[in-house]
Formats: C-alpha cells, sequence, structure tokens
C-alpha cells in the first residue's frame, strides 16, 4: 500500500479492546498458541514522553512519543515489556517504540501515562502467507493473506499497531488500515511516506490471496479487515514471522 495516503484520511472509531485493570486469565486452546501471550500490558500516553536509553533521566533520549497517533489522532498505546524503580523512587516503563529501527525499544516514565491490557494478539506467517488472531492465548481465527514479494518482504520481528485507519472506497487497501510500528527494510520512503508497513484491504489494489506479491505490506479481504478493526486497537501486539507454522 502506499503509506502517505493514510495522511489525509480521516480517523475510524473502533472498539479497541483494551481492558483497564488486571488481565484475563485463561488457558490456551491448543498446544500451537502456547508461545503467544494470553494478554498484553499497555501504556497509554496522556502527555508527550521523552523515551530513554535506560531508566534514567541521565541517559540518552532516543525519540520524543507524542500522545496522539500521527494519522488518525488516536491516544497512543505502546506495549509494555518491563518495569524498573529509578533513582528517587521514579517509576519507569520499558516499551516498544514506533518507528525505525524496527523492534527498538526505549524507557518512559510511569507518571503521564494510564494502565491498560489487551487480550489480543496477531502473528503473520509470511511462510505460509496467513494471518492468525489470538484472545487470551486461543486462537480465534486464521486468515489468508498477500505477503510481500521476495525482493520487497514483509520483515520478522515483534512490533504493534499504532492506529487504525478507515479508508475512502476509493483509496488503495480500503475499507480499513492497521498500521504498524513496523518500517520496510526495502523502502526508507514510499510515495512520499515512511515506508510504513500496515495490514489493509485489497480494494483498488487487488491480488491472490495466498501469494507474495505486496511491497511488504499484508493485504486481506475486506471483510476480514472489517472483522479485525471491530476487534484490534492501537498498542495491539503484531509478531511477524517467516518461520512456517512456529505458532
Amino acid at each position: 500500500m502506499s503509506p502517505s495516503a493514510l495522511a489525509v484520511l480521516v480517523p475510524v472509531t473502533v472498539a479497541a479492546s483494551l481492558w483497564v485493570g488486571t488481565g484475563v486469565s485463561a488457558s490456551a486452546s491448543n498446544a500451537a498458541a502456547a508461545a503467544v501471550p494470553r494478554t498484553q500490558e499497555l501504556a497509554l500516553l496522556l502527555g508527550p514522553h521523552e523515551a530513554m536509553s535506560r531508566p534514567a533521566k541521565s541517559s540518552t533520549a532516543i525519540q520524543l512519543v507524542n500522545p496522539k497517533r500521527p494519522l488518525t489522532g488516536e491516544q497512543t498505546a505502546l506495549p509494555v515489556i518491563g518495569h524498573r524503580t529509578g533513582a528517587h523512587g521514579t517509576q519507569w516503563l520499558h516499551v516498544m517504540l514506533p518507528g525505525r529501527p524496527d523492534g527498538h525499544t526505549g524507557w518512559i516514565e510511569r507518571t503521564g501515562t494510564a494502565h491498560a491490557v489487551t487480550p489480543w494478539h496477531i502473528v503473520v506467517d509470511t511462510a505460509l502467507r496467513r494471518v492468525t488472531v489470538y484472545r487470551d492465548g486461543d486462537r480465534v481465527r486464521t486468515i489468508e493473506a498477500i505477503v510481500g514479494k521476495p525482493s520487497t518482504p514483509t520483515p520478522d520481528g515483534e512490533f504493534f499497531v499504532e492506529e487504525v485507519v478507515e479508508l475512502r472506497p476509493n483509496d488503495v487497501g480500503a475499507p480499513y488500515a492497521l498500521a504498524l510500528s513496523a518500517r520496510s527494510a526495502v523502502y526508507q520512503e514510499f510515495d512520499g511516506g515512511p515506508g510504513q508497513i500496515a495490514l489493509h484491504g485489497l480494494a483498488n489494489i487487488g491480488g491472490v490471496l495466498g501469494t507474495a506479491a505486496s511491497h511488504g505490506c499484508v493485504r486481506l479481504d475486506g471483510s476480514a479487515m472489517t472483522w479485525l478493526v471491530t476487534r484490534i486497537g492501537p498498542g495491539v501486539p503484531v509478531t511477524i514471522t517467516s518461520r512456517a507454522g512456529s505458532t
């Protein structure tokens, strides 16, 4: 898809499925889901945060993370992967960060954040060319997909949904896009955008499901995208793997 096309679109209101409070306890329905966590803690940013290289104010600043996403204005939700108490009792959160380099992380102060938990997790298997959706560690749905072609592969790694975008009927990739924290390893820039990877529909671009034919994004049938955006919101973790059947 053309990530820059998203910049002119209006936001969509969806059920973000962020459960404030403690996670829901549920056992995985099968052994294949064992590697997928039941829940993911999220930090909802209430204001701008400087992400640091270590849990200390004296450490190196990595990037400024704004409380609203650039395309839709949705609240920024960052997956939390660790905690630390620093000098003078300051509480720090180790979080995944959007943008380049892929999969980078940093530390932000807990102050100025709200706590949430999501039970959702998406796994993109580029070898099998499918997307599997989990809730509470249980496999909910497996969807056939189009993934990046060999010259412009969909990047492997641990990512998250940055924002959910409603596309106009004549936009490439309609009806919806889940814009990810992942970026293309081939395109530093694509059609004026940052080479951002997304899950999106087939409208106005087409393709045969179950093939590797995209510029790096993951294309799904429009009905599957509609199903996703009623359940998936910002911060939901997305694992992309090229190891067939690894989940």
